[in-house]
């Protein structure tokens, strides 16, 4: 069996009156996030984790901001070409384990329904996605609430 590990980071400005995505869930916040798809930043961090550990490029070659054919798209669906690619090249996803740093609103409550719907999508255990929350002790631009950051680290094998 080959075992290949893959990095990825995204991060999304928050604004007033958008919606929050994150990990494949709509948020209850006053701020959400801005993109050209849904603006999930945690997706678009393990999507690219997992097509680095590929070698598949990232995120942006596979789907570019610049198509219509992807404005306003739900991340899950993004999240499961990118499984599927990884298939035809005969990867399969071992485990996820990723951070998401944003000051409000808190995440604990929502992290167990995060795993179980990306898991869904790609079709593994959510015993296989750990998700931890932080935050930027109220510094930098994810501090003053400007903005999330996500990173993801993945295992896959073929």
């Amino acid at each position: 069996m080959k075992y290949r590990i893959g990095f990825g980071y995204d991060v999304h400005q928050l604004k007033e009156g958008e919606d929050l995505i994150l990990g494949g869930i709509q948020l209850a916040h006053s701020k959400g996030t801005v993109g050209h798809s849904d603006a999930d930043a945690l997706i678009h961090a393990i999507c690219d984790a997992l097509l680095g550990a590929a070698n598949l490029g990232d995120i942006g070659q596979h789907f570019p901001d610049t198509s219509q054919d992807f404005k306003n798209i739900d991340s899950k669906i993004l999240l499961k070409e990118v499984v599927a690619l990884l298939k035809r090249k005969g990867y399969s996803v071992g485990n996820i384990d990723c951070t998401v740093c944003l000051e409000l609103p808190k995440l604990a409550p929502h992290i167990a329904e995060m795993a179980r719907t990306m898991a869904n999508v790609m079709n593994i255990d959510a015993g296989d996605v750990s998700i931890k929350a932080t935050t930027n002790e109220r510094m930098g631009f994810v501090g003053r609430e400007d903005g999330v950051a996500a990173y993801a680290v993945v295992l896959i094998q073929s």
